[in-house]
């Protein structure tokens, strides 16, 4: 990997700051030569997916573990969670600038939005999956299932008939640094949500820790990542066959991350899977993008571990990557697929 230096951010700003300090666009100290030697190409079908003269650029740094981007076109801004941090940024697209959304966030997690354009968001500490009204305030979706709490939901997205899936594996009970220690009452499932009803099942049990998910461009099929394997053996992203936009069937191995792990996933519009990459250190970590095949095609190199990605911009071809202490950007020559 082609280490490159970013200048760093001045020191996090206190809660009650408007603007934090952010690391802007093209302030790296020495120029990137094109095309950007972090993009790899490792199957000739990743070329096409290549914008030449774009290169990776960090928007900001002052995290602790940076998660759940989530675009909102129609207020050109990026939402994405700060966890141990307890707070929600906001990046503004035309000036560059971050800003605190909401603090405290009861160390959210997973963000996505709804048909309707509401923010959902799953939340380690109070242990439940909220929605954002337009007027600010929040609702609770969901915190139990058969009379039990939820342990700590991850991740969540929306299918076109308006139910939320979304992940519980229960990271946010296990220490105090990403929520708070408690006992877990519930299997570590993957959950489906009726909003309008209320009604809730069991989509997907198969999985030690699943955490991100996405749908195929069609919805036909689901991919899930688990990161509860033990050291030593395959990390794995599972896919599923979506029956009825209701239920799963057909589970089985996508790929294997190998060396190291995924995190959070996105589809484009062709199906080719962008993960999240970590924990493997120099010349692993970053984004792995696989072709529908499930064959890896294309490395997106980072100097951290990147825990989650959405794509934005006004044409959906710009890649965030949420990585450790980081938010990243890369436009890409694909778009994303559409969600919500």
């Amino acid at each position: 990997m082609q280490r490159r230096t970013f200048l760093s951010a001045a020191a996090t700003a206190a809660a009650s700051a408007a603007v934090l300090p952010s690391a802007r666009a093209g302030e790296q100290k020495t120029p990137v030569r094109y095309p950007d030697s972090t993009v790899q190409t490792v199957d000739p079908r990743f070329e096409k997916l290549r914008q030449g003269n774009a290169a990776v650029e960090r928007l900001y740094t002052g995290c602790r573990w940076a998660e759940g981007p989530v675009w909102f076109g129609d207020g050109h801004y990026l939402l994405w969670s700060d966890i141990p941090n307890n707070r929600i940024l906001r990046w503004t697209e035309e000036s560059g600038e971050v800003s605190i959304y909401r603090q405290p966030s009861n160390y959210s997690n997973g963000n996505t939005r709804d048909k309707q354009g509401r923010l959902i968001t799953c939340e380690h500490d109070s242990r439940r999956v909220t929605r954002t009204e337009y007027d600010g305030t929040i609702t609770v979706l969901m915190d139990r299932y058969q009379g039990k709490r939820l342990n700590a939901p991850n991740d969540a997205v929306v299918h076109s008939n308006g139910s939320i899936w979304f992940t519980d594996p229960g990271y946010g009970i296990m220490s105090n640094y990403e929520g708070h220690v408690a006992d877990f009452e519930l299997p570590a499932n993957v959950y489906r949500l009726d909003p309008a009803s209320g009604e809730a099942t069991v989509v997907a049990s198969d999985l030690a820790k699943p955490n991100g998910l996405c749908f195929s461009p069609d919805e036909s099929k689901l991919y899930i990542v688990d990161t509860g394997q033990p050291a030593g053996k395959p990390h794995p992203i599972r896919v599923y066959d979506v029956v009825n936009g209701k239920t799963l069937s057909n589970g089985r191995l996508f790929c294997n991350m190998g060396a190291g792990g995924s995190d959070g996933i996105r589809c484009d519009v062709d199906g080719n899977v962008w993960s999240a990459a970590g924990w493997a250190g120099e010349g692993y970590d970053g984004v792995h993008v696989f072709a529908p095949d499930g064959k890896l095609i294309g490395k997106i190199l980072l100097p951290e571990t990147c825990a989650n990605l959405c794509f934005g911009g006004t044409k959906r071809n710009r890649l965030f990557m949420a990585a450790s202490q980081s938010l990243y950007s890369l436009y890409v020559n694909t778009q994303g697929a559409p969600v919500a």
